[in-house]
């Protein structure tokens, strides 16, 4: 899980039984999301590091990397982030990326210019070979989301999923 914050995902996993390595830049995010792991019962399945992944990327081999909303006010070569996600599945492994495809009215980006790539224009700029990886999903999802204050408003997600050949 790469970009953790509080570990919402990477509890999910954990509780699907998943073996799960979720890494943050912030040391509070990864102490906080053990100590949950922990309360949870799932201290033998969770694994919290810290990592800047500008400088270094988790140790192993993976069978899914998940990257949801992996958005950041540091200077983040993202697709150099998601290329090494990708170059550390398993065969037949699962890269997952879930970003912002718009901007919902109580964001602090609302009325600005922010451009939001594709999924297709993501996977285009990770630039994996397409002998090795196949991108089996790039779609953009709408859903209703409620913001801060219990306002509803249609929002759009980009989902990228591409697999390593097994």
């Amino acid at each position: 899980d790469l970009g953790c914050g509080n570990g919402g995902d990477a509890l999910w996993l954990a509780g699907q039984e998943w073996r799960v390595t979720a890494t943050d830049i912030s040391a509070v995010a990864v102490e906080r999301l053990a100590a949950l792991a922990r309360s949870h019962g799932f201290g033998d399945r969770v694994t919290a590091v810290r990592h800047d992944l500008r400088t270094s990327f988790p140790d192993g081999e993976f069978d899914l990397v998940c990257a949801h909303y992996l958005h950041t006010p540091f200077d983040l070569d993202k697709a150099a982030v998601l290329r090494s996600a990708a170059h550390a599945l398993r065969p037949g492994g699962r890269l997952l990326v879930v970003d912002h495809g718009s901007t919902a009215p109580w964001s602090w980006t609302a009325g600005s210019d922010v451009r939001y790539p594709s999924p297709r224009e993501v996977a285009a700029d990770i630039a994996l070979d397409p002998g090795t990886w196949t991108v089996e999903q790039a779609d953009a999802l709408t859903r209703t989301a409620t913001g801060p204050d219990g306002r509803t408003a249609e929002v759009t997600d980009h989902v990228l999923v591409v697999r390593r050949a097994g």
